[in-house]
């Protein structure tokens, strides 16, 4: 019996995989096991790096609240202390928004809370 191959399908994935990976440098843009294998890594990349971008912002957030409350006498474990203490309810995005854009408002924000 002959053997049956579907080169129709085999050559539609590999045409999907290297449009992809088009753009690349070397031969990860133009050899197929080359771009298989860089395409792959890619998407490796980005699924673990989705996580790490929200480590990243927590990190700059804190860093720009810590900084400005600094500014105001106050370290950042205290000011995040006495935020929860008098019950209020910011996210660290949106007081990394204010301390950066609005600095009034965080001046207002940490008189509240001495």
């Amino acid at each position: 019996m002959p053997r049956s191959v579907n080169s129709v399908a085999s050559r539609a994935k590999r045409k999907k995989i290297m449009k992809l990976t088009k753009g690349q440098f070397g031969r990860r843009k133009n050899v197929w096991t080359v771009a298989k294998n860089a395409y792959e890594k890619g998407q490796l990349y980005a699924y673990r790096d989705r996580r790490t971008k929200k480590r990243n912002f927590r990190s700059l957030w804190i860093q720009r609240i810590n900084a400005a409350a600094r500014e105001h006498g106050m370290s950042y474990s205290v000011f995040m202390g006495k935020l929860h203490e008098k019950n209020i309810e910011l996210s660290r995005k949106v007081l990394a928004d204010l301390a950066l854009n609005h600095p009034q408002a965080f001046k207002a924000i940490v008189d509240a809370v001495k």
